[in-house]
């Protein structure tokens, strides 16, 4: 006899570490920009400007991977994102705002 619920599948422990690592460093962004905003070296905003150039190409690898590994996750990462995260545009591409 068949059962009337359906069994939940395990999450992938993968995916599950992917989207912790772009949490994080989401969060590494926010503090990234926050110290931008502060520096007034100009040797400090470039190396400011450096660091935020290197956690925006990390947060787009890790969005590529999520998605990747499962496709539901586009529309979600797309309405999660925030001010200064990254995003994506209409075909699925993350983007900076």
């Amino acid at each position: 006899m068949k059962s009337i619920f359906s069994k939940k599948s395990k999450p992938d422990p993968e995916l599950l570490a992917l989207r912790a690592e772009l949490q994080e460093a989401q969060g590494e962004l926010s503090l990234a920009y926050h110290r931008f905003d502060q520096a007034l070296d100009p040797e400090l905003v470039e190396s400011c400007v450096y660091q935020i150039s290197a956690v925006k190409a990390r947060c787009n690898y890790l969005i590529r991977a999520i998605k990747a590994r499962e496709p539901e996750a586009a529309a979600a990462l797309g309405r999660t994102m925030s001010r200064r995260t990254c995003g994506e545009d209409e075909e699925g591409d993350a983007l900076w705002t």
